[in-house]
This record gives C-alpha cells, sequence and structure tokens, in this order.
C-alpha cells in the first residue's frame, strides 16, 4: 500500500513580512515550523504503516527550506519525502496550490491513499485537501476523525457539523483528518541518527506532466491580493513604582477614562 502525505511549512510567529507589490507573504528565511494539523495526518500514516506494512511518503510545495519538515517527517518514521520547489509556483492561491499539489502527487508516483491535515495555520481556508482530490478525479472525505484500511479502500467517520458520517471510498481517495484523530508522536532520536543522510527529493515545474507556466503561481490564481498590510502596533506600557500603587493606577484609569468615580465602565 502506497500513502501520500501532504504537509506544509508554515510561519513559527504571528510577525511575518508580506511584499507590499505582490502581497505574497515572504518565507525564505523566516522562522518557521510543520504545520500541527498535518502532524495529524503524518500520524495517521504512521499507524496505517505499522498495521499494514505500507510506504509512507510526504511532500511538501515551498522553497528549500522546506526540506526542514521533511526531515522532521523522516525522524518520525517516513520512508520517502519531497520538497516542490520553483519560483514559478509562488504566489498561488488555493486553486493553484491545489492544482500543483495535484500534478506533483502524480508526477512523484500511484498512491493508494492521500492524507492530508485539516488545515493550514497560514491560510485556514480547509479547501487544499478536497480540491487536490477534484483535480486528480478520484473520491475524498474531510474532517475526518476516525480510518479504517479495507482491502480495497477506506472507511472513514466524517465530524459534519450535526452529524456523524460514515462512508466507504474505494482506492486511489484522499482523507483530511481531524486534529483528535491521533495524538502525533514526537521525533525520535534515534530514527533522527539513522536518516541523518537520508536523501529528500527537489524538483519543480519541469517534472510535473503539465508544464503550462500559467496555471501554477501568481498567473494561475484567479484570486488577487489588491492590499496586504500588517495591523497597527499601538500597545501603552506604564511601569508604577514605589508606595501608594493602587492609589497611582486608579488616577491613571480615571484619567484615561478607563473608568468614571468608583465604576468601571461597561
Amino acid at each position: 500500500m502506497e500513502i501520500f502525505v501532504c504537509i506544509k511549512q508554515v510561519p513559527a510567529t504571528n510577525k511575518v513580512e508580506v511584499d507590499p507589490v505582490t502581497g505574497v507573504m515572504k518565507r525564505e528565511g523566516a522562522a518557521a515550523k510543520m504545520n500541527p494539523y498535518d502532524l495529524y495526518a503524518l500520524e495517521t500514516a504512521l499507524r496505517i504503516k505499522e498495521k499494514t506494512g505500507a510506504t509512507v511518503t510526504v511532500g511538501t510545495m515551498g522553497p528549500n527550506q522546506a526540506q526542514a519538515v521533511i526531515k522532521e517527517a523522516y525522524m518520525m518514521g517516513a520512508d520517502h519525502g519531497y520538497v516542490f520547489s520553483d519560483r514559478r509556483l509562488g504566489g498561488a492561491d488555493v486553486l493553484a496550490t491545489s492544482y500543483t499539489l495535484s500534478q506533483a502527487i502524480r508526477s512523484v508516483g500511484d498512491f493508494d491513499l492521500i492524507l492530508c491535515g485539516k488545515q493550514t495555520t497560514d491560510g485556514d481556508t480547509a479547501q487544499v485537501g478536497p480540491a487536490i482530490a477534484e483535480h486528480l478525479g478520484i473520491p475524498h472525505a474531510a474532517w475526518v476523525s476516525r480510518i479504517e484500511i479495507k482491502e480495497k479502500g477506506v472507511i472513514a467517520e466524517q465530524q459534519l457539523q450535526d452529524a456523524v458520517e460514515t462512508v466507504y471510498m474505494p482506492f486511489p481517495c484522499l482523507v483530511t483528518v481531524e486534529k483528535d484523530i491521533f495524538t502525533p508522536r514526537l521525533p525520535s532520536l534515534k530514527l533522527a541518527k539513522n536518516v541523518a543522510d537520508k536523501p529528500i527529493e527537489i524538483f519543480g515545474l519541469e517534472r510535473f506532466v503539465d508544464k503550462d507556466e500559467s496555471h501554477y503561481g501568481l498567473s494561475g490564481s484567479p484570486t488577487q491580493v489588491e492590499r496586504v498590510f500588517p495591523p497597527k502596533t499601538d500597545k501603552e506600557h506604564i511601569i508604577l513604582t514605589g508606595d501608594g500603587l493602587a492609589e497611582k493606577l486608579y488616577e491613571d484609569l480615571l484619567d484615561k477614562k478607563f473608568i468614571r468615580g468608583d465604576r468601571i465602565n461597561g
């Protein structure tokens, strides 16, 4: 059984820079980590591997520094890893990102099961996983909290808004998992030593089945960012020292009209 897990490197902080011209997040050189929701997808794949002997391949779209999340996946037990890196892929919206990943997955090989986290912390659309499946023309289920592997498919339990739905899907298929499906394991120190020199394959648009640049990146994105700007920081800090701090604080709050007399404003 062949499993592919989509993972992503996301900013490790909310203090990120945005290109003022293109509106694209500047990822290169910024502190980053694996998308937390993808850890649940990876753990699901590794549990299936332990039960069935499946092969787990992970892949991510991003700059060369995204190799870090592939190495982390190796330290958890993944077998193969790919980084899909090409400047022509940059600035993609949900549609272009999902199409890129579908083409990347096709270029890597044939997979029985594709697993994704339900969303990313830097996008929160929860649309990329299902959109990949649509591009690939395979069945898919989202918000899955339980999965059971059968001989020719999977049984998935979906957490819908007002109900729990159980579906059967034949291979190949795609599943996006909820964060309560399993508790992700920590990277293994023993595995870290064993996979220190494990290769990571990096390739770009030239390896895709569809090499038309207009289908990728900014040019392939129907959603265009008109303007992006960081929120203004207007926090004030006051340090009170000495005796009578309560009285000083009261006077300051009264002066700023946070309170009126002995009552706190609404």
